[in-house]
């Protein structure tokens, strides 16, 4: 059955790009409700919808703009935990312009949620499975969806520093995985990108060691090091079941990204929806239920931050 959370659950911080305050609560939200976001801190038309379609796209951060022009940013993290902890409908509320990085991943969400608790609601669960293999490429950079029996995702990156390099891995989204393995790892950068992205008023709320893992060369320079040696990849990972959340449902299929970042991602979905017999909607039974996001989550499996 579709899920809620059984009562609601807030999280006060920084955005890591406006290095703005924000307060954000997650509430409960009826059956075929969704998740949408609402800016309290606005007049007029404050609800916009977390859906790909929505998406005004961005590399740094995936942020979603109603047809008012209302936006909220970097929504990636809160959208993970949600898919993650297997959340259908839910109603966010914030008073600023970008979601709180917090420590940089989505675990504080998790762990919030999960203390909260689950209700079932009286309908069905429906998801998206894919038909066909749709890809999209940019450069080195493409994302692919194709058909799975479950969501699945793979990803590889690539970069010259050395503390980095090449890392790939491949996680199935079902028994607690997401939480498991992908949920405490934080946003990364490279020291050069920090230096850029300040000057041009961007990444104002970074703290390198609370909330971000920055790197130079053969160094990570972020106190206390990593909490993953592949913690970039995983947060690739994190990221793309963040944005892929924004399909509106749960999604049946196997994602690969290579290189691929938030724009490339929404790219895809965009392209899937308009591809016709690329995907349909499914009504899930028991089986297919248990093999979607969320389902298996143990609360002893999930990641303790500081």
């Amino acid at each position: 059955m579709q899920t809620t959370v059984k009562s609601p659950i807030s999280f006060t911080g920084t955005g890591l790009h406006s290095g703005r305050p924000a307060t954000l609560t997650i509430r409960p939200a009826m059956a075929e409700h969704g998740i949408w976001f609402a800016r309290r801190d606005v007049l007029g038309d404050a609800l916009i919808p977390a859906r790909w379609d929505a998406v005004n796209r961005s590399p740094l951060c995936t942020k979603l703009e109603n047809a008012a022009g209302t936006t909220v940013s970097t929504v990636e993290h809160v959208m993970a935990a949600l898919s993650g902890c297997g959340v259908h409908n839910a109603l966010i509320e914030i008073d600023g312009p970008e979601v709180p990085i917090l420590d940089g991943s989505a675990a504080p969400f998790v762990r919030g949620i999960m203390q909260r608790g689950l209700r079932a609601l009286n309908a069905p669960v429906r998801a998206f499975e894919m038909l066909k293999e749709v890809t999209v490429t940019d450069g080195e950079a493409s994302a692919t969806l194709r058909p799975s029996d479950t969501l699945r995702i793979d990803f590889e990156i690539d970069f010259a520093d050395a503390a980095i390099g090449h890392q790939q891995k491949s996680l199935v989204m079902n028994n607690g995985s997401f939480a498991r393995e992908l949920c405490d790892s934080r946003t990364f950068c490279r020291q050069a990108d920090v230096i850029a992205m300040q000057a041009n008023g961007l990444a104002l709320g970074g703290n390198p060691g609370k909330n971000a893992v920055v790197f130079d060369g053969d160094r990570v320079l972020s106190p206390g090091g990593l909490r993953h040696s592949d913690e970039p990849v995983r947060h690739k990972m994190l990221d793309a079941l963040g944005d892929l959340a924004l399909a509106g449902a749960p999604l049946i299929g196997h994602y690969v990204g290579v290189r691929a970042g938030h724009s490339l991602t929404n790219t895809l979905l965009r392209k899937v929806f308009a591809t016709p017999d690329a995907v349909r909607m499914v009504i899930c039974d028991a089986q297919q239920s248990r093999r979607l996001p969320g389902y298996g989550l143990v609360w002893d499996e999930i990641p303790q931050v500081a």
